[in-house]
């Protein structure tokens, strides 16, 4: 797909490339798998200017394209998945500013999103409203003046280190859903400790005890807040399928690279079909997977009205594409596969979650298949 991409775009490729196998690389080195947002990978992706990619041009980055979003994932997750996941909560929380803040709550973080000075998240998810968003019971009442914020929040990527959050709640009606910008600190705004996964992670839960928010922190209208939250993701939403790109592409390479070394009954197991097969269809996989998210990314970028279907059939397919990618990874490394320090191995664990945030596979099948069926 590469040769379709226009300059800048191949000109961004390549610098994230670059990135990622150097400045990045040291960071991974130094860390390693962690649940901590380190200072230092921080500080190297916005001197990089890598978090511009998500703020408009007035606010001092370089414009928001859909595809460029994708690429970035796509080199990040390649290298190291706190990367990643930092670059995206960013835009996760972020966006929503962009479409629907006011204009001093843009002057007021979005520059500093950009460079870097500010980490965001975003906080829909509830212990008992995943994919059944109708099912919040966050609340929020307006009282004397100000707004004052009861219930819960879970699973929370990038929450113990972000300073502000996007946060959903429900006001005046039961079917009513609100954003809020809340900043860490605010009396009542608590943060629960980490949740321990499979792959290390800072996600946590927030608790609100009477949390007491200004109009001022209002994002949008009262009820416009499931349209905020769903404009956000059927943006983000096809770059988790980019960062399911880099996954399996990292996956690949390791178990060509060692598929090619590996010796067994006098020759290189690459040379066995049952291996060749498997690195055929693992390659297979990938540039399809990369197909659609680019093709949905570009459709956005045209200027498409609705993405909905192009963006849920890019998440779903590349994600479950990186999961049969990698498991095919770790059964071409064999023993070594499922040893701790083995890229195939930590991608197992680390590509699981994937599938479900943002949107679980089978909610992205809903999508697709009421998406046809309108029309």
């Amino acid at each position: 797909m590469d040769f379709n991409l226009s300059g800048d775009s191949r000109i961004l490729k390549e610098r994230c490339k670059r990135f990622c196998q150097t400045k990045l690389r040291e960071v991974a080195e130094q860390f390693g798998e962690t649940s901590d947002v380190p200072a230092a990978m921080v500080k190297a992706m916005a001197d990089e200017g890598i978090f511009r990619y998500l703020i408009p041009e007035e606010f001092g980055g370089y414009g928001i394209k859909a595809l460029h979003l994708c690429l970035i994932r796509e080199e990040l997750a390649q290298a190291y998945s706190p990367a990643d996941v930092t670059f995206a909560m960013q835009g996760l929380g972020s966006y929503p500013i962009t479409i629907a803040g006011s204009e001093a709550q843009k002057q007021k973080y979005l520059t500093q999103v950009g460079g870097g000075a500010l980490l965001t998240t975003f906080a829909l998810t509830e212990p008992e409203a995943g994919s059944d968003v109708s099912s919040l019971s966050t609340w929020a009442d307006f009282v004397d003046g100000e707004y004052k914020l009861k219930g819960k929040k879970g699973y929370i990527s990038n929450g113990y280190a972000a300073n502000i959050a996007i946060v959903f709640v429900r006001t005046k009606k039961e079917n009513q859903i609100t954003a809020f910008i809340l900043e860490k600190g605010m009396p009542g705004f608590i943060v629960g400790k980490r949740i321990g996964l499979v792959a290390p992670h800072d996600i946590v839960e927030y608790h609100f005890e009477d949390c007491r928010v200004s109009k001022e922190n209002l994002l949008g209208k009262e009820g416009e807040g499931f349209e905020i939250a769903m404009k956000t993701l059927h943006v983000f939403r096809m770059s988790v399928g980019a960062a399911g790109v880099g996954m399996a592409q990292s996956a690949f390479d390791a178990a060509l690279d060692y598929s090619k070394k590996r010796v067994q009954f006098g020759r290189p197991i690459s040379k066995f079909q049952g291996t060749g097969f498997k690195l055929a269809e693992m390659a297979t996989d990938i540039e399809a997977a990369r197909l659609l998210v680019y093709r949905a990314a570009v459709l956005k970028d045209q200027g498409s009205k609705d993405i909905s279907m192009e963006a849920s059939m890019a998440k779903f397919f590349a994600t479950e594409m990186a999961q049969r990618v990698i498991d095919k990874a770790v059964q071409i490394f064999g023993a070594l596969g499922v040893t701790k320090g083995n890229p195939a191995e930590r991608l197992y664990r680390e590509v699981r979650a994937i599938r479900i945030y943002e949107g679980t596979s089978e909610i992205q099948k809903l999508i697709i298949v009421n998406s046809l069926l309108r029309k």
